[in-house]
């Protein structure tokens, strides 16, 4: 969170001076997309026997917990946090950080990530990718729950 703090501290916005509905909005948000984050970081290391990390990535390809349901739930995770923040701080320097933060996302997840992962795991990918939208959240499959090497 070191650049969204920065992002807060150069706009001069501070913490809210009380409490209301978009803080608490935005505190529900943040923690959701936190939840989400840290269920995507557990399952890669449970399933996928790796970690987000590009030095120590899932040696399986990981379709189960929230993958079932979208391609991509850890950057929605940290999305939706960021959105959060924005909610919570009311900043709109912040929310267009998480505006920035995604549309980079979605460039490295197209440029990069999707064709490493292809070149990877194959045609299991490539199947997964046919099930399962990159953004938005698709009805699970319990065909999909086992593991694809």
């Amino acid at each position: 969170m070191f650049l969204p703090a920065r992002v807060l501290s150069w706009s001069g916005i501070v913490g809210p001076v009380s409490i209301g509905a978009a803080q608490i909005a935005g505190a529900v948000v943040v923690a959701g997309g936190a939840v989400l984050a840290l269920w995507c970081i557990v399952t890669f290391l449970v399933i996928g026997r790796g970690t987000p990390a590009p030095f120590d990535p899932p040696r399986h390809l990981v379709v189960a917990g929230p993958y079932l349901l979208v391609r991509n739930p850890m950057y929605l995770g940290a999305g939706l946090a960021l959105a959060g923040a924005a909610l919570f701080y009311e900043s709109w320097a912040l929310l267009g950080y998480c505006a920035a933060f995604v549309f980079v996302t979605h460039l490295f997840v197209v440029a990069y990530e999707e064709p490493t992962l292809r070149a990877t795991f194959g045609a299991p990918y490539q199947r997964y990718c046919e099930q399962v939208r990159r953004w938005w959240p698709t009805a699970a499959k319990s065909s999909q729950s086992e593991q694809e090497h």
